[in-house]
């Protein structure tokens, strides 16, 4: 599925709004503060400003093109997950993954690999955020809507610090855990 979406995003005849084209081009920067916007946690009624979530803490967010997808499930989440600690001594207070899909889904999906109290796990369920910082991309031939890019991001004090955005979107090389590690 993983390579599906990739050759979809090297498609030049594919179908892209001129909303999605604007947004792109405005892509989040190094210097740049997170936008407000809520997302969700656990249900519906769990509303989470990710700007917020972030203000004054050192964190890392990373997105993924979907929860139970086999590149997240089999190695993006459980990187994060398993290098929890290593992150928590580097001074990282929080992270989070977002990904568009409902707060449902991403609790399950959370629950799956053993997230709690590790990995806050955000469902962006319009793309608002996804599109708000310009890594959205048309998925609907293979994931029925917009979808984010995979990229991660070290934020400090909702400042974006470093961003690394897979260079096909969806590939599993410079946003995973380890990569971000060796950042800090």
């Amino acid at each position: 599925m993983i390579m599906m979406l990739g050759n979809l995003l090297r498609r030049t005849d594919f179908p892209v709004s001129r909303m999605a084209q604007a947004v792109r081009l405005a892509h989040l920067k190094v210097g740049e503060k997170l936008p407000s916007v809520d997302l969700f946690e656990g249900s519906p009624k769990g509303s989470v400003d990710i700007a917020s979530l972030f203000a004054g803490k050192k964190g890392i967010l990373f997105a993924v093109p979907g929860a139970f997808t086999p590149g997240c499930s089999k190695t993006h989440l459980p990187g994060y997950v398993s290098d929890f600690e290593q992150f928590k001594t580097k001074g990282v207070e929080v992270i989070a993954c977002v990904s568009v899909n409902d707060p449902f889904v991403m609790a399950a999906w959370g629950e799956a690999h053993g997230a709690k109290d590790k990995v806050r796990m955000l469902a962006d369920t319009c793309a608002a955020f996804t599109k708000a910082v310009g890594m959205d991309f048309d998925a609907t031939p293979v994931l029925g809507n917009v979808r984010s890019k995979r990229y991660a991001m070290l934020i400090e004090d909702g400042t974006v610090k470093c961003i690394n955005v897979e260079p096909d979107g969806t590939g599993l090389t410079c946003s995973l855990s380890n990569s971000l590690l060796s950042q800090l």
